[in-house]
């Protein structure tokens, strides 16, 4: 390993290589769930971040700079901020989405500085914890914390007019809408509207069987979750 952490051409390339598949690893659940920041982006994250401490390690081992190696790399984590904003939605007064996207984008940065830097080790074991965290805990965090009873549910409506008699047919003692929103059509068809909905569900309801139920009720063309 000692060899490894010398930066030549070879362990650049290794370290790039790395960066381009713990990225994309981190990045492939959140593309699936059709996040702006998918996998390409989390690739070009930690590649980036890669690129920027070895640059700073390049300057001063190979240029014989007087500087920092560190210095450019330690702007990559507060930089990754401004990128991490553009993830979260408001969807309402207090409904906020992205935020786990956000958090994705900024450890898929600190995992390609480290690879930058030649700390593979934690960057390995960083990626496998950030993979588990995000593909399996949530179905842990259910179990620990309670079943979510929550559903938020996005309805395309394929006539305004329809609306009310929806909403009449959704909510029903099964599910219980606790939030009601109007918004523009995600498909552009023409005279078709989008509802986003937040449901409560009684016990031992399945949110698929809500989908399907929900989208076999005239006037829908299609309902997902809301995630």
């Amino acid at each position: 390993m000692d060899y490894l952490r010398e930066l030549t051409f070879t362990t650049m390339v290794i370290r790039l290589l790395l960066a381009l598949l713990f990225g994309g690893l981190i990045g492939m659940e959140r593309g699936r769930r059709g996040r702006a920041a998918g996998m390409r982006t989390h690739i070009l994250v930690c590649l980036g971040s890669a690129m920027s401490v070895m640059t700073g390690v390049f300057s001063v081992s190979t240029l014989e700079m007087d500087s920092d190696p560190l210095r450019i790399g330690a702007q990559v984590i507060s930089g990754i901020g401004f990128l991490g904003v553009g993830t979260i939605l408001i969807t309402g007064r207090t409904h906020v989405k992205g935020l786990t996207t956000a958090a994705g984008l900024w450890t898929t940065a600190a995992i390609g500085l480290a690879l930058g830097i030649g700390f593979y080790e934690a960057a390995v074991i960083c990626t496998a914890l950030s993979v588990l965290t995000i593909v399996y805990l949530s179905r842990f965090e259910n179990i620990v914390v309670g079943k979510n009873r929550n559903l938020e549910v996005y309805i395309e409506i394929k006539d305004a007019e329809t609306v009310n008699n929806v909403i009449d047919r959704i909510n029903n003692p099964k599910y219980r809408i606790t939030k009601t929103d109007i918004r523009p059509s995600r498909s552009g068809m023409m005279d078709s509207l989008g509802l986003e909905l937040s449901m409560r569900l009684s016990k031992n309801i399945d949110k698929k069987q809500v989908l399907k139920e929900i989208a076999a009720i005239p006037g829908v063309a299609f309902a997902i979750e809301n995630q």
